[in-house]
């Protein structure tokens, strides 16, 4: 496939959960010097922060982001600032602000330079009157949550973008990720990635949704890589741009505390559903990602199985 140019990229929310594992694949693939991590109020992890240029800012101060743009010479921007969907019901205002405010700000500062860009979105479009199995990739998006709010907004204002000024923005609705490299917060998946903290750290975990929830999963390897395929793939191949099915595997909380159960037979997994339950509730259980399987070559690597042996071996190491 052949790769479109992409010489200075600038990473917002480098901090996250996925913005460190991009940040780190993207200067592997492209050179340290050319990738910039930007974040915000978050500490950026040790690794990022020497392994090339970092700067602190905002996403909702146009200026100060447009700085940065101009000083580092930006081509691509890989947008991942956001607030998730359990702050987001915490601080609506601030939800809507960093996920809409900032996205329009970073579009237009692409429109005025002619960048290229990644915004993601979610399972979070999802709401009440979506099909839970196989949801398609045209359906009805009616979330619940002010982070799927902003997210159908942020599709819609991405292609708007495309559409009227020719700004090459491309986004996929992210399902719950995995990763062992940094712990997540603020998201309503976050529990998958907890419980094998958990199991490593204490042997036991509380989960704080039913053990009947299903809800779509990606490992963190498969996510980062089908970012980049889309990134790399022909403009003209593209029917869509902003609001991409993508799936991994689908699991209940049961079937993922029993994988665990079976490779640590001491571990111990309770259910005590929390508000971030009615969150779950909304979204799917599956998802048809054909749309791009068909327009950019998708297709995942990992399963339940393969994920929890790399998790674990993973996390044994880090967590000592």
């Amino acid at each position: 496939m052949l790769t479109l140019e992409q010489k200075n990229i600038l990473v917002t929310g480098a901090a996250g959960q996925i913005g460190t594992d991009l940040t780190t694949t993207l200067r592997e693939k492209f050179g340290n010097q050319n990738v910039v991590a930007m974040g915000h109020k978050t500490p950026m992890p040790k690794d990022i922060a020497e392994g090339g240029p970092c700067v602190m800012s905002d996403v909702t101060d146009i200026e100060g982001y447009r700085k940065i743009v101009v000083d580092y010479q930006i081509d691509t921007v890989y947008h991942l600032a956001a607030i998730l969907s359990a702050t987001g019901e915490s601080k609506p205002q601030l939800c809507y602000d960093v996920n809409l405010n900032g996205l329009y700000n970073v579009l237009e500062v692409a429109k005025d330079n002619g960048q290229r860009l990644f915004c993601p979105s979610s399972i979070a479009v999802f709401g009440h009157g979506t099909p839970l199995e196989n949801t398609p990739q045209e359906t009805v998006l009616k979330p619940t949550t002010m982070y799927g709010v902003t997210k159908v907004a942020g599709e819609l204002l991405c292609d708007y973008y495309f559409h009227k000024y020719g700004v090459d923005v491309r986004g996929i609705r992210y399902p719950g990720l995995i990763s062992w490299k940094t712990r997540p917060t603020g998201g309503t998946t976050d529990y998958a990635v907890e419980i094998y903290y958990e199991a490593v750290l204490n042997n036991k975990y509380e989960c704080f949704v039913r053990a009947d929830t299903k809800l779509p999963m990606m490992y963190m390897p498969d996510a980062i890589k089908g970012t980049l395929d889309l990134m790399d793939a022909p403009l003209e191949n593209l029917k869509h741009h902003s609001d991409f099915n993508f799936a991994g595997m689908s699991f209940s909380a049961q079937e993922l505390a029993d994988c665990i159960a079976t490779r640590m037979p001491d571990f111990e997994c309770t259910f005590n559903p929390d508000s971030r339950q009615a969150i779950a509730d909304s979204w799917p259980d599956s998802i048809d990602d054909s749309a791009a399987s068909k327009e950019w070559g998708w297709k995942p690597s990992y399963d339940l199985e393969k994920m929890s042996d790399d998790m674990l071996e993973n996390l044994k190491r880090k967590l000592g």
